[in-house]
């Protein structure tokens, strides 16, 4: 991002009221946007956006505004703006004085993630034609499929971060996504059934992922679930496949560890570092320097560099995940989890790719060990109370486990849990390892995220469907 700004001036004239800390988000986005829905193009929107987010921390305190012009004038402005807020809340006081900021030359950091085929370099007609191919594939594939919409993204962020402590940072973000969602019926039943692919890559996504199998998978699950009968509802042996996705580690378990939330005392897991929290078998990671996956990232929202962050090994709660306002509360070092959905925010502590590491067991030993059950081959939404860590979670595909081996589908079936308990009851671990996509929300903010886990059994669980456990026997 080319700008003739002169940033000291900038950062000092928003510190004139005092602060500790001062720094300047720049953004330059450019994406493409096109939904298919109802068999044909609603929308398809291509452009930019241009904007600038400018931050005060005084006295553990965060004033935040932001602005679609970037001109020395108006980010002075901007700064003049914050100095207002600043002296309303302080009242008559004497004006601070802030030492000289000296600059470096700007820091590139480069993504973790290789872009083979830059989707900037492929037409608009090209990106329209994968859409349609996804939607006349499961259009066609069975006529009781009633709905279909097919969803495509693409975007490159170029970001300038500075900072009152001279840190100047560049660097840019690339990113695709591709979804289709697909509604049957049978007559009075609907089922949906969605897939999505896609992370900080290029248009080569679609090598790994053909537009057409991505609509089957997503079709199949929904026409599945037509013929799967009522899941039994009771308390019983569950398997997690490593292709359910992480979303019991994400909500469940990493949404607690985010220092804000165990800051305020608004987590299951705050003030406990060192405690056991989970089995022994549990580690897990918060890790944006993974290649390619839809959380990776070089540098956060606040230009810290990424990194791997342990947050429980072995059982025992090791880490939370900090920006630089919780991490300055702690007494620690940012994570390089500060993270915001535009320069319309302020940055906030957030999960990248979450995952719990492989064990050592064969999925297929799991599976074997379990008489009676619910293997879950792809999670859903869900609930979770970060306060108290009960979760409900509603599973989107699943199958009965009978004698050791996977039986007929079932549809409707919902655990419900404690957290931190379910994470000590884990009792086997698989030496698999899958992945799951989405969009994070918090605080009225969206970010892109992964979550992955393997094979795990959880010995006991309730399940809420519509059928007495008794149904197994």
């Amino acid at each position: 991002m080319k700008t003739d700004l002169n940033f000291q001036k900038i950062l000092k004239e928003a510190l004139r009221e005092g602060g500790e800390f001062s720094d300047l988000y720049l953004e330059e986005t450019h994406s493409t946007f096109i939904v298919c829905e109802e068999d044909r193009i609603e929308k398809m929107i291509s452009g930019q956006d241009l904007g600038a987010g400018l931050r005060v921390i005084h006295q553990g305190r965060t004033f935040y505004s932001f602005t679609n012009r970037i001109t020395q004038k108006d980010l002075l402005q901007l700064g003049d703006l914050l100095c207002h807020s600043i002296k309303e809340e302080k009242g008559e006081e004497e004006i601070f004085i802030h030492p000289p900021i000296p600059f470096p030359q700007p820091i590139v950091l480069p993504s973790p993630s290789l872009i083979e085929v830059d989707p900037d370099g492929i037409s608009i007609h090209k990106k329209v034609s994968m859409v349609k191919r996804a939607n006349d594939l499961a259009r066609r594939l069975d006529p009781r499929i009633q709905q279909v919409k097919v969803l495509y993204r693409d975007y490159t962020q170029t970001l300038t971060i500075v900072n009152s402590e001279g840190k100047w940072v560049e660097g840019t973000r690339k990113g695709i996504l591709f979804s289709v969602q697909v509604v049957s019926k049978k007559d009075d039943l609907i089922q949906t059934g969605y897939e999505p692919v896609g992370g900080t890559m290029g248009f080569e996504l679609f090598d790994l992922y053909s537009p057409e199998e991505v609509a089957e998978v997503a079709a199949k699950r929904s026409l599945l679930m037509l013929s799967a009968r009522l899941a039994p509802m009771g308390r019983m042996t569950v398997v997690l496949s490593s292709e359910a996705g992480g979303t019991m580690i994400h909500e469940a378990v990493g949404h607690g560890l985010e220092a804000d939330l165990a800051q305020q005392g608004l987590s299951v897991y705050s003030n406990r570092m060192g405690e056991k929290v989970a089995s022994s078998l549990i580690t897990v990671v918060d890790d944006p320097t993974l290649p390619n996956k839809r959380g990776s990232y070089g540098f956060d929202d606040e230009g810290v560099p990424s990194q791997r962050t342990l947050l429980v090994e072995e059982g025992i709660l090791k880490g939370y995940l900090y920006d630089r306002l919780t991490a300055l509360k702690a007494g620690v070092s940012s994570t390089g989890n500060g993270r915001r959905e535009s320069y319309h925010h302020k940055p906030i502590p957030r999960m990248s790719n979450t995952l719990i590491l492989p064990g050592k067991m064969k999925p297929k030993e799991i599976i074997h060990s379990v008489e009676k059950g619910l293997w879950v081959k792809k999670m859903g939404g869900g609930q979770v109370n970060t306060v108290n860590g009960d979760f409900v979670f509603e599973v989107n595909e699943g199958y009965l486990i009978e004698k050791g081996e996977i039986g007929e589908p079932v549809r409707g079936a919902i655990l419900i849990g404690n957290g931190p308990q379910i994470l000590k009851e884990i009792d086997m671990v698989g030496e698999d390892l899958g992945f799951g996509i989405g969009t994070c929300g918090k605080e009225g903010q969206g970010v892109p995220v992964s979550d992955a886990q393997p094979t795990i059994r959880i010995p006991e669980i309730i399940v809420g469907g519509r059928e007495s456990s008794d149904s197994l026997n």
